[in-house]
């Protein structure tokens, strides 16, 4: 028992020094000595419309909804003490149909503000929003904020308009997969991993022991592959790109100003351009409202409000080393990733 409370004890010094504010109930189990285990995310009410305060709008007027894409999109609920996210994969498709129930809506504005994520995760939300402009015929503009990089620039390619910011980063054409060798590390602890395997590759990256030539090969191929379907992706949806630069697809970023004039957006402006040029691309009044699709108690106090997507915490201890937690990064990522440990602050 006195092991238990001094685990509890050393718990509560913790989250008092590293957490400005801890979500009620938290839920821990406690096993022997001391063993805390986090609930997920209580599922929550549904998406729904929320205008913004200070103004006034007629309940027959159309709207124009703002969607908020942020942080690393991954198809994966963000869990852990203090989490605040969702899964970014489900949240997107669960707001475009609401949107596309509210005949009221007439346009969209995608606020985006991420580095990407999983190529399968960006592929998804691309493809559904796609599916989302083909039935309503709903004019799509997507607003890139500070960072709108790998899997989020691939989702804005997926609307009518991309419009950026004077002062954002863009691009970021490639595919990336995080794999570690960790072997010299563990040796210095005496640990030798001791796979017991059926199949030659199917421990194909682990990182108890170097990348062979044979393995890189078929990995640097699949990474190929998702390259090149990225690339395709944009030569297609954006006329104006030269297919045959091979600078705009080697993974480097952009401003705005060095994106527009590659093709890879259309205009440079603010997010209120943004929605003016929704509105002009509806056919609808120049005062036509904006409106947000949020859970209750999450409020839109301005056109920048943000649906919180990070955690607090998603360990007990934080502590992150690369490779360690291989097991818990995506796959394939669209990502603009300069810290490959970026994963500790999405709690993934």
């Amino acid at each position: 028992m006195g092991s238990n409370r001094l685990g509890i004890l050393a718990l509560i010094i913790f989250l008092g020094q590293g957490c400005a504010q801890i979500p009620d109930p938290i839920k821990l189990q406690v096993d022997g000595d001391f063993a805390g285990k986090i609930a997920p995310t209580e599922p929550q009410e549904p998406v729904s419309p929320s205008l913004l305060p200070h103004h006034r709008s007629n309940p027959k007027d159309c709207l124009v909804a703002v969607i908020d894409v942020d942080g690393l999109l991954l198809d994966a609920d963000s869990t852990g003490l203090g989490s605040l996210g969702e899964n970014s994969v489900s949240l997107f498709r669960e707001r475009l149909d609401a949107i596309e129930s509210n005949p009221r809506v007439r346009a969209v504005v995608l606020r985006i503000h991420s580095p990407g994520g999983s190529v399968t995760a960006t592929d998804i939300m691309w493809h559904d929003l796609q599916n989302f402009r083909r039935r309503t015929q709903v004019p799509v503009v997507a607003c890139l904020m500070d960072l709108a990089t790998g899997g989020a620039y691939y989702l804005a390619t997926g609307s009518d308009l991309i419009l950026a910011q004077p002062t954002g980063v863009t691009g970021a054409i490639g595919c990336i997969l995080n794999v570690y060798n960790l072997q010299d590390l563990m040796a210095q602890f005496n640990i030798a991993g001791i796979p017991v395997k059926a199949g030659k590759n199917i421990d194909l990256g682990t990182p108890i022991k170097a990348l062979d030539p044979e393995g890189r090969k078929l990995l640097q191929a699949m990474a190929d592959e998702f390259h090149h379907r990225f690339r395709a992706v944009v030569v297609r949806s954006r006329p104006r790109v030269d297919s045959h630069l091979e600078t705009t697809f080697d993974g480097r970023v952009f401003t705005a100003l060095q994106a527009r004039d590659l093709g890879l957006i259309d205009e440079i402006g603010y997010l209120d351009d943004a929605v003016a040029r929704a509105r002009s691309m509806a056919g609808i009044s120049s005062s036509a409202e904006i409106v947000f699709y949020r859970r209750q108690g999450d409020p839109a106090l301005s056109p920048y409000s943000v649906s919180p997507n990070i955690p607090l915490q998603d360990k007990l201890l934080p502590v992150n080393v690369p490779g360690l937690n291989r097991s818990r990064l995506p796959s394939f990522l669209y990502l603009w990733e300069m810290d490959p440990t970026v994963e500790a602050i999405t709690g993934k």
